[in-house]
């Protein structure tokens, strides 16, 4: 079934075609997608309803789990080829009857696309006591995924596409304190370390899946304005660092450097529906590209080693299997 990215072998730019300024819609020109059913976490805010507005206007049935219904049908207002769906990804049980609910209606899933996540927050706990960016950031994915796993294997050739970031550059993953039992609690370290896992899962994932049609991909979309990702954040860590100055307004060379939600969105579609990708999965993407790793101590562009590292995967897949109580067994 070809190689694998463990240690992050696959990663290296193929020549897309496309680039960090690339939109959503330049990358979904000319792709067909009538007949295919996604699933988008997330999709009703920011890059979700970027994606989900995409996918929609090139044929595609779209899903959209939210937390807030009412929220979702205002912002998906219009939007043809999308369904509504409750579920709350902090929620285990909602999580389960949302997959079931899917699973009844005896569809394929062409492409999962795990976008929602959280960032910024202070130390909160899920009632397995398990701290809520790994529970949302990376649990929730994993669970999603192995719920649905029919459906994807149904479709005979499905991609799931896991938003992850640059942040994953914050910390590797802690194995020995992942939910902040002994440490003192840092949030952008317990946001860095659930981002590595998505990246690790995701390796992993593509791994196992390959066989069966499946093939997995972790994204960073860029540094974006205009989405809830930072509502949480106190102005002292923007200030922090470097983003404002002390009144709290955003740095012109930072701002020249944000991306549009369009373009933010751009790297999901890419990896989501692009044919250069039939063959190749495991990998991190940004900038509407396979990524290079980045090998320095600074934050750059690039991944982590360690955060496609094979037995790092490997032990996060068990580490899943064990805070879920989910056998993700693939058959």
């Amino acid at each position: 079934m070809g190689q694998t990215n463990y240690n992050g072998a696959l990663q290296k730019p193929i020549g897309s075609g496309f680039n960090a300024k690339s939109t959503s819609t330049e990358v979904i020109k000319d792709i067909d997608l009538t007949g295919k059913t996604a699933i988008v976490t997330g999709g009703n805010t920011g890059i979700g309803l970027e994606t989900v507005k995409t996918l929609a206007n090139a044929g595609a049935t779209v899903i959209v789990p939210a937390r807030d219904i009412e929220k979702a049908k205002k912002n998906l207002q219009g939007i043809d080829n999308v369904e509504i769906e409750e579920m709350d990804l902090v929620d285990p049980d909602s999580i389960d009857t949302f997959a079931s609910r899917f699973l009844a209606s005896d569809r394929p899933l062409h492409l999962l696309i795990n976008n929602a996540g959280i960032m910024w927050v202070p130390l909160r706990r899920d009632h397995r006591g398990i701290e809520s960016q790994l529970a949302v950031n990376f649990l929730a994915q994993f669970q999603l995924t192995a719920k649905l796993w029919t459906a994807l294997q149904k479709a005979n050739g499905a991609r799931v596409i896991n938003v992850s970031s640059q942040g994953h550059q914050f910390a590797p993953f802690n194995f020995d304190d992942p939910n902040f039992e002994h440490r003192a609690y840092e949030t952008l370290q317990g946001y860095g370390q659930s981002k590595t896992a998505v990246n690790l899962f995701s390796l992993e994932l593509d791994n196992r899946a390959k066989e069966f049609g499946v093939r997995a991909y972790s994204i960073h979309p860029g540094s974006i304005g205009g989405t809830e990702l930072a509502r949480e954040a106190p102005l002292e860590m923007f200030i922090q660092m470097g983003f404002c100055d002390e009144k709290g307004n955003m740095l012109p060379e930072v701002a020249a450097s944000l991306k549009t939600i369009p373009q933010g969105a751009s790297t999901t579609i890419w990896s989501a529906t692009s044919p250069l990708l039939n063959n190749i999965g495991g990998v991190y993407c940004e900038d509407t590209d396979i990524a290079e790793l980045s090998l320095g101590q600074d934050i750059s562009a690039g991944v982590k080693p360690y955060s496609v590292a094979e037995a790092n995967a490997k032990r996060l897949w068990e580490l899943g299997e064990n805070l879920t109580g989910i056998t993700f067994q693939l058959n």
